[in-house]
């Protein structure tokens, strides 16, 4: 009950405030997380990251010197900068990061047996994954994303927020409706230091779930932004075929439908 609270007392209160007030709406929502969940400093995941470079060998001095540079850079992001860590540490890593990060090479259709392998170090595998997901959401493979996603636990990776924020976003884009809302619930009650613009972005997302029904024009207008959105990454396989003929079949009951009531 409380993180269906979270989640439509911000959804109200932003669209009835209006784009102007929306900060002061994020920190209103504050008031009532609960905050289970935090990401780790600097200091912390720089501590964590050294451990696990430690743990698998790599401590001469190379190594070394180009793990201090990536953490003197105080600009970069927690998660990048463990990323790249990783990729010090692991050939496999570095690999699967270095492909993901290719916009110009095919989008993978399978998470890499690493992520998926319970007995791969939980730093490196929850951590890995994070970084992946994130580079396939922001080049819109949301299916691969939360497949990511779902192989580690929310409680393991160095940002939960970012890990909360792009499952919710690969949901939303798939039309997931009910985990989209579960996943900004969790987002919203469970991190206390979630950033502002994920928390007004959730809301917007919840929002424009709020006006959703099922099959009607706006169901049909989602559809085809999925199916653009596949074949523009060369998925024009049976899964888009599928959802094609879903939209056409539902065309042709709304033509029905309006030419039985006279629309027509």
């Amino acid at each position: 009950m409380r993180r269906l609270l979270s989640v439509v007392v911000l959804a109200t209160a932003i669209a009835a405030a209006g784009p102007a007030l929306a900060a002061e709406t994020t920190k209103k929502a504050k008031e009532i997380n609960l905050g289970a969940l935090r990401a780790a400093t600097s200091v912390e995941a720089r501590e964590l990251a050294a451990n696990w470079l430690k743990s698998v060998g790599k401590t001469d001095e190379a190594t070394t010197k180009a793990f201090n540079t990536i953490w003197a850079d105080e600009d970069a992001q927690v998660l990048g900068k463990v990323a790249q860590t990783l990729s010090l540490g692991s050939e496999d890593a570095k690999k699967i990061l270095t492909e993901v990060n290719n916009a110009k090479a095919s989008a993978p259709t399978e998470v890499p047996a690493i992520i998926k392998d319970t007995k791969v170090n939980p730093f490196l595998r929850a951590n890995l994954a994070l970084a992946y997901a994130k580079a396939l959401s922001d080049r819109r493979v949301y299916e691969e994303t939360l497949e990511a996603l779902k192989a580690v636990k929310v409680e393991q990776v160095v940002d939960p927020a970012q890990y909360l924020f792009i499952k919710a976003v690969s949901e939303h884009a798939l039309i997931m409706k009910t985990e989209a809302s579960d996943s900004i619930g969790r987002l919203l009650e469970d991190v206390s230091d979630s950033p502002e613009r994920y928390t007004t972005c959730a809301a917007l997302m919840i929002i424009d779930m709020m006006t959703w029904k099922d099959k009607d024009l706006g169901w049909i207008e989602r559809k085809m932004g999925n199916i653009e959105r596949r074949l523009d990454l060369s998925r024009g396989g049976k899964k888009t075929q599928e959802i094609e003929r879903q939209v056409v079949a539902r065309l042709d009951e709304i033509i029905k439908e309006m030419e039985a009531g006279g629309g027509c």
